[in-house]
């Protein structure tokens, strides 16, 4: 088994992928208005919109109700990061600061309020 993507669904692909973009720094490759993915290195995140899990049973995946997964993206320098996008942010969950296991980490939320840590790990 490989692990392929997380997939956030959402109602807004576009401002989704648009939030994404301005953290990662480069663009979503889009499938249409329905889905969004940022490939690398043999996973992706992944947006899809509402209307990609029709199929499924009513209320299985529902947008903007995350409370207990949390996207991290390994950055080299947390500051820098906050520096960079501080001015974009809705809201800011915990400013830079060091965690009692030595990595450094930035969360927010992204439009959807689900968490999202941007962390570096110690310097050796």
């Amino acid at each position: 088994m490989q692990f392929a993507s997380i997939r956030i669904i959402t109602d807004d692909v576009e401002r989704l992928a648009r939030f994404y973009e301005r953290v990662i720094g480069r663009s979503a490759e889009r499938t249409g208005d329905v889905f969004a993915q940022f490939p690398a290195a043999g996973l992706a995140l992944a947006i899809g919109s509402t209307r990609t899990v029709a199929m499924l049973e009513p209320g299985s995946a529902a947008p903007a109700s995350n409370r207990s997964v949390i996207v991290e993206f390994l950055v080299d320098d947390v500051d820098a990061e906050y520096e960079r996008l501080r001015t974009e942010l809705d809201e800011v969950v915990l400013e830079p600061t060091t965690m009692p296991w030595g990595n450094c980490s930035l969360l927010i939320r992204d439009p959807d309020g689900n968490l999202v840590n941007l962390f570096s790990r110690p310097v050796a």
